[in-house]
């Protein structure tokens, strides 16, 4: 990763022409190729840049990168104030917090935020279809399945529905009932469950977490 703070004015030549007048800006040139100019009051976007595969020519006073279509940005540079190399090394990848899969977990382990006497059966129980997230038994010794997502929409709702018939053709488990639990529930998709029978809950991933003091609760 090389960054350059430059003085500098840029002309972006190609489909359609664009100009930077004269000012400090930061030039990044990073290990792929590409080449993006920035400014100082934006959170990421690039003023204008220059995606690969494309080439870096540097004369002493103007860079040119170019691509293979023939576009062309054109950097004048009247003073550098700063150029730095760093060897930043293999990216791991963005690790998200609160995806399903971690939903489903704390949900597993704190399964009596969905009722009192809940107990869980098993994770990612097996039906023809796939696996539904969650088997529990509420209170009444009555199996229920609950299906996990961040965002709760009609899909889910229909994912659920097609789990419950399939698991309540088997004399052992049914009746089996059903939970939409998510982060949040659209409200076409409450609607829609509700109308089958089937329980919403809001899961509150922070009070999960154990995050806050406040015992774990649901909305």
């Amino acid at each position: 990763m090389r960054l350059v703070i430059a003085s500098c004015k840029v002309d972006y030549i190609g489909r359609l022409n664009a100009h930077l007048p004269l000012a400090t800006r930061l030039l990044l040139i990073k290990a792929d190729g590409s080449v993006s100019v920035h400014s100082d009051d934006r959170a990421y976007k690039p003023l204008n840049w220059m995606s690969p595969p494309c080439w870096l020519i540097e004369d002493p006073d103007v860079w040119t990168v170019q691509n293979k279509a023939g576009e062309k940005l054109v950097i004048d540079v009247k003073e550098i104030l700063q150029d730095s190399n760093y060897e930043l090394g293999a990216e791991p990848g963005l690790v998200k917090d609160g995806v399903e899969s971690h939903l489903q977990q704390l949900l597993a382990e704190h399964v009596s935020t969905l009722g009192d006497g809940w107990s869980l059966v098993r994770r990612e129980y097996p039906t023809p279809i796939g696996p539904v997230d969650l088997m529990c038994r509420d209170s009444e010794g009555s199996n229920v399945a609950v299906e996990i997502k961040r965002r709760g929409e009609i899909d889910g709702v229909e994912q659920l529905t097609r789990y419950l018939e399939l698991l309540n053709r088997d004399p052992v488990l049914a009746p089996v009932g059903g939970v939409f639990a998510a982060q949040q529930i659209k409200p076409q998709a409450r609607t829609l469950a509700e109308d089958r029978g089937i329980r919403c809950v809001t899961l509150d991933y922070e009070r999960l977490r154990g995050i806050t003091p406040d015992e774990y609760r649901l909305f």
